[in-house]
């Protein structure tokens, strides 16, 4: 990968966290004791291009657990695995308007999405039934290659959630009963623990996220990670569901599609162009950085990156930039 290239992006970059720095709104997450000692004033913003530049500002080295953005890659390797045909009978794929956490299904008794915590603890226990022992390692293999490195798994943060998940696994053990969980409950949950401490940079989710803007393929080491059909199914369900209850006012303002996570990392893709990455962990009511947000949408009104802008001048300037 080529080094941080002083253009329009760089300079709005420091902008933009110059910005928003500032805001100290929303509570670093506290029900999984562990994130609570995460510093609130962290922050941090890397563009990825498919072409491989990197353009970062401010914390974008600091290691942190991608929490709920690991479940859109879980999901795209389900898919990828089994096909969405043996998915939609257990999970939809419709936006929730309830919290991530919430004990509530659809009519037919199923998680909403794959994005809330329902439908990723049954993307798990889909995992776990196809690829046994080997779930997690594939996972993890296949997240590392994404980001470009091996990445590794925070055994504190693993352990404070898995000590105190008691709403996943009623969760869990409700899907069971349903019939939307193939084998064990604490077995999948045990998956689904771990695949939430893996930890990452904002620079690695922004490489995660342009290897999903690069059809699947990592543009810094040129190695194909996901099928390009996983991608495409992926990207669909961020843009109505990956940002929570809050996921419609994002499509609105942001229009970008995107998934957050609990940890303070948001990941957003600009399909074939770029994945943009923010780091801060103080988070909204949604359990959304507020940081983070507050840079997408200034980000996407400067640059035109809303996927239905309609002055074009985002695309013009995307496309002249990684021409």
């Amino acid at each position: 990968m080529s080094a941080t290239c002083q253009d329009s992006f760089t300079q709005a970059l420091a902008q933009i966290w110059a910005a928003h720095h500032g805001n100290n709104d929303g509570e670093v997450a506290s029900y999984i004791p562990e994130l609570t000692r995460a510093d609130p004033n962290h922050f941090g913003l890397a563009i990825a291009t498919i072409d491989g530049r990197l353009r970062t500002h401010g914390d974008v080295e600091v290691p942190f657990t991608i929490q709920s953005v690991s479940k859109a890659f879980a999901f795209a390797l389900a898919m990828e695995a089994v096909g969405l045909h043996n998915i939609a009978p257990h999970v939809g794929l419709e936006p929730s308007a309830d919290p991530f956490n919430a004990i509530v299904f659809d009519v037919e008794n199923r998680p909403f999405n794959p994005m809330v915590n329902a439908g990723a603890i049954v993307t798990s226990a889909i995992l776990l039934d196809h690829f046994g022992d080997e779930a997690f390692p594939t996972l993890l293999a296949r997240f590392s290659a994404a980001a470009g490195r091996s990445l590794p798994v925070n055994e504190a943060v693993y352990q404070s959630e898995s000590r105190t998940g008691e709403r996943n696994r009623a969760i869990a053990h409700l899907l069971k009963a349903n019939g939307h969980l193939p084998g064990d409950p604490d077995a999948v949950l045990d998956l689904y623990f771990r695949q939430c401490a893996i930890e990452v940079t904002a620079i690695d989710l922004a490489l995660m996220g342009a290897t999903a803007a690069n059809m699947g393929q990592n543009p810094a080491t040129g190695q194909s990670v996901f099928d390009v059909v996983a991608i495409r199914g992926m990207l669909s369900v961020m843009f109505t569901c990956g940002m929570y209850d809050h996921a419609g006012t994002w499509a609105f303002d942001v229009g970008i599609p995107a998934k957050s996570g609990v940890g303070g990392g948001i990941l957003g893709v600009v399909n074939r162009q770029l994945g943009i990455a923010g780091f801060s962990p103080r988070l909204d009511r949604w359990g959304n950085s507020v940081r983070g947000v507050a840079a997408f949408e200034t980000l996407s009104q400067e640059f035109g990156l809303h996927a239905f802008d309609c002055t074009n001048v985002g695309s013009a300037y995307l496309s002249s930039l990684i021409a």
